[in-house]
């Protein structure tokens, strides 16, 4: 059995080579989608930290919110957005995993989000979910309540429509586009509970106020909001 697991891992590494997401490097741990390089150069935001931060501000005066933060800094052409694209559209689960655990743990050492009761990954539509293979949102959802050792609830909100990509369209767009697009299917165990929104990019936050003002139409909810990435207009 064990000569059959050896081949079956002989074989993947020959046609999906075991190599950095971020630079193509092999001198990387076993276990560990990023060199030792990339690891060190991820634009981290520290904002976990600090009350009114960009990702707040972006919120204020739009949603009710107790704290939000995101992990990374992210620009274009820059690695983190190869390493971002691998996770999302090249169905590197495990890096999204990896990725998940580090957010994870600088969330966990703040006492800004030491009251989450459970984590609530962004919808994403079935069809996209179907051809994507899995929803990242969900990925990071997972690891970083492993870390902070809650559950996760995807069941208690769904997606209605999968909508047009909201990269080429300005803030307002952005916004009419996510109107009306989630609903709650389960609400009795969250009354009452802090939940943590988690998605894998926040830009104007117009997904993310869409869906968090539909969580908070439930009785008694508070919302914080966590994003793996930042980026600016």
């Amino acid at each position: 059995m064990n000569s059959i697991a050896s081949m079956k891992n002989a074989l993947l590494h020959l046609f999906y080579p075991h190599v950095c997401a971020g630079c193509g490097s092999d001198a990387l741990p076993r276990d560990s989608q990023l060199c030792f390089l990339c690891l060190q150069e991820l634009p981290v935001t520290g904002f976990e930290r600090h009350c009114n931060n960009p990702v707040e501000k972006i919120f204020s005066g739009r949603l009710q919110f107790e704290a939000a933060t995101a992990f990374c800094y992210f620009s274009k052409q820059a690695a983190l957005q190869h390493i971002l694209h691998q996770f999302k559209y090249g169905g590197n689960r495990a890096l999204g995993r990896q990725l998940g655990i580090a957010f994870g743990q600088a969330v966990k050492k703040s006492d800004r989000f030491n009251t989450i009761d459970a984590i609530v990954p962004l919808p994403l539509h079935s069809v996209r979910e179907r051809k994507r293979g899995y929803n990242q949102a969900a990925v990071l959802a997972e690891s970083i309540a492993e870390v902070m050792e809650v559950p996760v609830w995807e069941d208690i909100v769904h997606r209605v429509a999968a909508t047009a990509t909201q990269t080429k369209k300005n803030r307002v767009e952005r916004w009419q586009n996510m109107q009306g697009k989630f609903f709650i299917a389960e609400n009795q165990k969250a009354a009452g509970k802090h939940l943590l929104l988690i998605d894998d990019v926040v830009t104007t936050g117009a997904t993310l106020e869409a869906c968090g003002s539909v969580l908070l139409n439930m009785p008694g909810v508070r919302l914080s909001i966590a994003a793996l990435c930042y980026a600016s207009d």
